[in-house]
């Protein structure tokens, strides 16, 4: 067993099963010295190996393999995998639990789109909740970054995310590595933009059937894809849930779009969820609670929390 593979499987018993590791490459031939070694040693323990990756990033990878591995290696569609934060931790954990019994090496290349800042931090945060969200999985996820294109605030806070990092060398612990709920306490307190556009909005009451038919109402009246507005009576139903049974009992939703997207807030005026990490933890399967944030990160592509002395706002984004 290589050194390289000793060291992945050190930080995988320290997290239960999961090694989650931020891999940085500047060429193609950088690419595939570092992630084909890991990729045959995988294949040589009887391990499932997994490719999430860019066509051309693929072709690197396998460049550097025998026919015989590069055909035992799986191929998941990237834009798939990761098509939204919570539909990604999703797959990732079908993936680790799936028929096979075997542990999985998955190597996946995550959209950070620099351009976005909301979309670039959900991003971010979903790599940093990785480590305890499949910590009782048997995956090694490794994440590829190209360092040409990458901005280095980008960069930084791949390395505050990942608590490896393979930049050159033997994997190694990351120095700037920071805990989930220190990464993402600055953002419960940050104020969400306000809405813009047209703005249609509705009081949640008790009457949870009436709520996901008015629901309905408003998203055929902003005209939200056909296919959409069920994803979207999904979330708001589970959110006002919370709200009536577990929070101050009153709230709205209100609903606009902006270009691309159909935007909707779920605003708890008597408190509700504070943790911009709610939803990254699935349910205990034995609780018949606990569910509707892990469901509302699925349907919707992605959700942002914010809580101040007025009350807890829930923002959900839906490509249009």
């Amino acid at each position: 067993m290589t050194s390289r593979t000793k060291s992945a499987g050190t930080e995988a018993e320290r997290t239960g099963g999961f090694a989650h590791c931020g891999v940085f490459y500047s060429c193609d031939q950088d690419l595939s010295s570092r992630v084909a070694p890991r990729v045959r040693a995988a294949l040589a323990d009887g391990e499932r190996a997994v490719l999430a990756v860019a066509p051309r990033t693929r072709a690197a990878v396998l460049a550097g393999l025998s026919p015989a591995d590069a055909a035992a290696v799986e191929s998941v569609d990237r834009a798939v995998l990761y098509d939204a934060p919570g539909r990604t931790l999703a797959a990732l954990h079908r993936c680790a639990r799936a028929e096979h019994p075997l542990p999985v090496l998955m190597v996946g290349e995550p959209p950070l789109p620099a351009e976005d800042p909301v979309r670039l931090r959900e991003w971010h945060r979903l790599d940093s909740v990785l480590a305890g969200a499949l910590s009782d999985t048997r995956m090694r996820l490794l994440c590829l970054h190209d360092s040409r294109v990458l901005p280095p605030a980008v960069l930084r806070d791949v390395r505050r995310t990942h608590p490896l990092l393979l930049s050159s060398g033997d994997e190694h612990g990351s120095p700037d590595y920071v805990e989930p709920a220190v990464f993402s306490a600055r953002d419960i307190d940050r104020l969400l933009p306000a809405p813009a556009g047209e703005l249609r909005s509705l009081e949640i009451g008790g009457d949870l059937a009436a709520l996901r038919t008015a629901v309905a109402e408003l998203a055929e009246k902003a005209e939200v894809r056909e296919e959409r507005r069920g994803d979207l009576v999904v979330a708001v139903n589970e959110l006002a849930a919370n709200v009536v049974e577990h929070g101050g009992g009153a709230g709205t939703v209100s609903l606009w779009r902006s270009p691309g997207w159909v935007v909707c807030d779920v605003l708890d005026r008597g408190g509700g969820p504070t943790d911009p990490l709610g939803g990254y933890h699935p349910a205990d399967p034995l609780s018949p609670r606990g569910y509707g944030l892990w469901i509302t990160r699925q349907v919707c592509d992605f959700m942002e929390i914010s809580g101040d002395v007025h009350g807890t706002v829930i923002r959900l984004h839906f490509r249009a």
